[in-house]
């Protein structure tokens, strides 16, 4: 595949391999790495497809050396972590001043693994050691985080949930997708399931591993129609060819599956995760797949939540129903990932007492079954309460959880953060949430793996934002998400601002220095300007709830599913403090609880979720409340409008393809932005009866 300036296709790494091609003339390869494995085989074909260098057997003659060491050299480089074996070390020696790139020392990079020479590899190529430097230079670097984890969302008819870039990379759209347990399969071929673009599969592979993640979930967590019968063949079959080319990038390949699919595909008359049965059934489904795909990464399985059925009905607990998959794949070295994100809310909206609140579900549904998952169970917590809202708290689960392996789930795609048409970057939330101390100034990051009973399956895990459209992302700038969750699942302290400068100047060559930054500035600000005007002060589940974009400010205040603001005459606000509240305060340690319990110590940006306050309630900065959501609102809106005059600026630097993509979604996000202004403003308005201190029309 040639790679240009002007195309969005290869994201990235297009910028990478200009770079070295304009510094070098030439390279020459030398590959010391034992074995035959798919990782050494597909880091040999990356160097030929990438760098077009011969591979040479005589490492004196090379001018970039690949090689593997010893358990020995490797604690002598110093990587460090939990991970470090996935580490790379780098040396890029002196350059002659006259004759760059000729240097007779050449570039060594090296790892405890192959798929590490493989992450280092990438990284040399994105410039982690710029080679145009005059001084030898060594870069040394292992991942904060074992799993570091993609979830896809693709269903089997070619639709992606919360996808919005366009139909699946994996499945062809064949019809209707009809979900029911005693849905009587047709014998339909795999083909007509599998879209088969091998590969668009070989690319986001690679993207993935330039950035270090190293495992994937191939389908949604609400398992549908003929997914449910991925771990069975004919489907199988195709899921070992998808599974190979991604553990060839280093990837461990999972599955979502049905709680049940036993009865669903055989008959069964009990789901009952206890049940001998039941535990065969799994045993044996275990072992096909694992003749399939004998590096086979495991489930994930969604249970009891949203409809899904689990180990409740049986009267059985989350923790037998993860340890039943535990225990069919411990023996292949398999493991279970078990999603915390448990409600099935029949909430009536006038009830504000603790049982109502839906931000206590995931505590209530787990805090007493810590130390109680098998070795190879893992529990994956979103990293909040609630439901990857724009602001929330960190989940308290992460301070109870102590004896539980543990993985942070966040969200790539843009389901509350406008769509990927609205620009935002979430870097800067995820770095917040990871940040927050939970023992002994520890933060959260670190703690996962601190008494987890197995410290090498704990982690990180996103839903994923790719899709068939044409940059991948639907939005160009989207693209810089999957880069920044890579790169922040590997070091969890990387500045927000190194990432967006780094993304910016790989994705847009053409671009002058002062204008790669100005398109990294535009994704810094993103998320704090779609905050100001789509979640004031911490209050979330204001969304149109068609799709969850766009303003609805009282769409989801009388569903089922809970009820997220209470605004009324009086004020605005979810009182879950100790003392008058709903007392999901008191879940967190006492230091937190008591900043939480406190409006004036309550930060702001979670305010509205821990406090139910007047509208004249004074803000830190002196403002009331109400005048503090009015504000925020039109700086929101204003901007946007900054961004497009600083993405204009860098117009005669940008292809055109992808200069008119983003000018087209900035110029949506702008009426999107100024529609939640108005409609927000207005809602409250009518509620308050406080106009705005600046005079600005704000009832429609």
């Amino acid at each position: 595949m040639e790679i240009t300036n002007d195309t969005a296709d290869e994201m990235w790494l297009r910028a990478s391999v200009m770079m070295r091609r304009a510094n070098h003339q030439t390279f020459e390869v030398n590959v010391d790495a034992t074995g035959e494995d798919a990782v050494s085989l597909r880091l040999r074909s990356e160097i030929v497809q990438w760098l077009r260098a011969p591979l040479v057997s005589d490492s004196a003659h090379a001018t970039v050396i690949l090689r593997t060491v010893t358990a020995q050299v490797a604690d002598g480089l110093k990587l460090e972590g939990p991970a470090a074996d996935e580490g790379w070390h780098i040396h890029v020696p002196a350059l002659s001043e006259h004759e760059k790139g000729k240097s007779s020392d050449p570039v060594i990079i090296e790892s405890p693994s192959t798929r590490g020479l493989l992450y280092g590899f990438y990284a040399w190529l994105e410039g982690a050691v710029p080679s145009a430097s005059m001084k030898p230079q060594d870069k040394i670097s292992s991942p904060d985080q074992p799993i570091r984890m993609l979830d896809q969302w693709d269903q089997s008819d070619g639709s992606v949930e919360r996808g919005y870039a366009g139909e699946s990379i994996f499945y062809g759209r064949w019809g209707s997708n009809v979900h029911s347990e005693f849905v009587n399969f047709p014998d339909r071929g795999a083909q007509d399931v599998f879209r088969g673009d091998t590969d668009r599969l070989i690319a986001y592979a690679r993207f993935c591993a330039s950035v270090g993640i190293n495992a994937i979930c191939l389908n949604n967590v609400n398992v549908r129609g003929y997914a449910i019968r991925f771990i069975q063949d004919p489907w199988l079959s195709r899921v070992a060819q998808i599974a190979h080319i991604f553990e060839s990038f280093g990837l461990s390949v999972f599955l979502s599956v049905n709680f049940a699919a036993p009865r669903i595909i055989s008959g069964l008359s009990t789901l009952d995760p206890c049940n001998s049965d039941v535990q065969q059934w799994w045993d044996k489904t275990v072992d096909r797949i694992y003749e399939r795909i004998p590096h086979f990464g495991g489930f994930v399985v969604k249970a009891d939540s949203e409809g899904e059925p689990g180990p409740y009905q049986y009267g059985r607990t989350h923790a037998d129903g993860a340890n039943m998959f535990a225990r069919a794949l411990a023996r292949h070295g398999g493991t279970v990932i078990w999603r915390a994100f448990v409600y099935n809310s029949h909430t009536d909206w006038r009830d504000r007492s603790a049982a109502a609140d839906r931000a206590r579900a995931a505590w209530e549904n787990f805090h007493d079954l810590d130390g109680k998952f098998a070795k190879n169970a893992v529990l994956q917590v979103k990293f909040g309460p609630v439901d990857f809202q724009t602001s929330e708290p960190l989940n308290p689960l992460f301070f109870a959880m102590k004896h539980t392996n543990l993985i942070m789930e966040f969200e790539v795609t843009a389901e509350y953060l406008g769509h990927q048409i609205d620009l935002n970057f979430p870097l800067p939330q995820w770095e917040q949430m990871a940040s927050w101390l939970v023992e002994k100034n520890v933060p959260v990051s670190k703690t996962l793996g601190l008494y987890a009973p197995n410290p090498q399956l704990t982690g990180f895990a996103a839903v994923s934002n790719v899709g068939m459209d044409w940059n991948w992302t639907g939005n160009p700038l989207a693209q810089a998400n999957l880069f920044g969750y890579g790169r922040f699942c590997w070091d969890n302290n990387i500045p927000t601002t190194s990432v967006s400068e780094q993304w910016s100047a790989l994705t847009f060559p053409r671009c002058d220095q002062d204008h790669q930054k100005t398109i990294a500035r535009m994704l810094d600000q993103s998320n704090e300007i779609y905050k100001h005007y789509a979640a004031p002060l911490g209050v979330g589940f204001m969304v149109n709830r068609d799709g969850h974009y766009g303003p609805g400010p009282d769409d989801y205040e009388f569903s089922r599913w809970g009820t997220y603001h209470f605004a009324d005459r009086d004020g605005i606000g979810v009182d879950r403090t100790q003392s008058n509240g709903t007392g999901y305060v008191g879940l967190y340690p006492e230091k937190q609880a008591k900043m939480f319990e406190n409006p004036n110590t309550t930060p702001d940006d979670v305010l509205l979720f821990f406090h139910h306050l007047p509208y004249a309630f004074r803000m830190k900065d002196g403002r009331s409340l109400i005048q503090r959501i009015y504000d925020d609102h039109f700086e929101g809106a204003a901007r946007v409008e900054d961004l497009i005059r600083q993405w204009n600026s860098c117009k005669k630097f940008v292809d055109e393809c992808r200069w008119k993509e983003v000018s087209h979604r900035l110029l949506l996000q702008q009426a999107n932005a100024c529609e939640w202004r108005d409609e927000m403003c207005t809602f409250l308005y009518r509620f308050s009866g406080i106009s705005d201190e600046h005079g600005r029309k704000i009832n429609r």
